[in-house]
């Protein structure tokens, strides 16, 4: 005789969390033994019900409402296995659910059957990558993978950088104008823009903007206020 599996149904939308317990509950080896409609009620039934599975929608209350339920769920009783149930397939919700431990994602546009199967299989420990998540992880994997060459190779721009530079920099970087930054450094337009130019040469970069982008995106613009001040 199969085991029964206990699982808690999080969701906000009654309709919805309704027609999600009668699913599984049809099931013979499946269980339903609580539900919630915030994540607040979601982490008291994993504690009150230490449930085998909880599915778990992701915005109720707040935005990341589950996400942040799951979290402290899994801080405290990690054996827990966490299904998120959701609409939302933007890579950042996806990354924070896997982030907090959860061992599947469904859509809530999924077939019955295949929500079913995700309780079993989160359950066993045989939860599958499925093809819409593992090719935002290998996405996500490049990015990393392209931003860490990026890294090395700023890196060592930076230490050819002037402070007179590294100041212009910072000034670009809080979107001040060429005449603005000639008037905060005292000088000449023309004397930033030769400064400027010598900037771009070491980024080996044709326009400011694509300097500044590059700086952004690798979340790194805290190092030219850092280095203006110690400079």
């Amino acid at each position: 005789m199969n085991e029964t599996i206990r699982v808690v149904v999080a969701e906000d939308m009654q309709v919805l969390r309704e027609h999600f317990i009668e699913l599984i509950d049809r099931e013979p080896d499946l269980l339903v033994v609580g539900q919630a409609s915030s994540g607040t009620e979601a982490y008291k039934l994993a504690k009150a019900q230490n449930p085998d599975v909880i599915m778990m929608d992701i915005e109720m209350e707040v935005k990341h409402d589950g996400i942040n339920a799951a979290k402290k769920i899994m801080e405290e009783l990690p054996h827990i296995r966490i299904v998120f149930l959701t609409v939302h397939e933007d890579d950042e919700t996806v990354f924070n659910a896997f982030d907090v431990g959860a061992v599947d994602y469904v859509l809530k546009t999924a077939s019955e059957s295949e929500i079913v199967k995700s309780i079993r299989s989160a359950q066993h420990g045989n939860a599958p990558i499925r093809p819409e998540i593992a090719y935002k992880i290998r996405n996500e994997f490049t990015r990393i993978r392209r931003n860490q060459s990026k890294m090395f190779d700023i890196m060592a721009i930076l230490s050819q950088l002037t402070p007179t530079e590294v100041e212009i920099i910072d000034l670009l970087l809080r979107d001040q104008k060429i005449a603005q930054i000639a008037e905060a450094r005292s000088v000449e337009i023309s004397t930033i823009k030769s400064q400027i130019n010598v900037i771009l040469k070491k980024f080996g970069k044709a326009r400011t903007k694509e300097v500044i982008k590059l700086i952004r995106e690798l979340h790194i613009t805290h190092l030219f206020h850092t280095i203006k001040r110690g400079s």
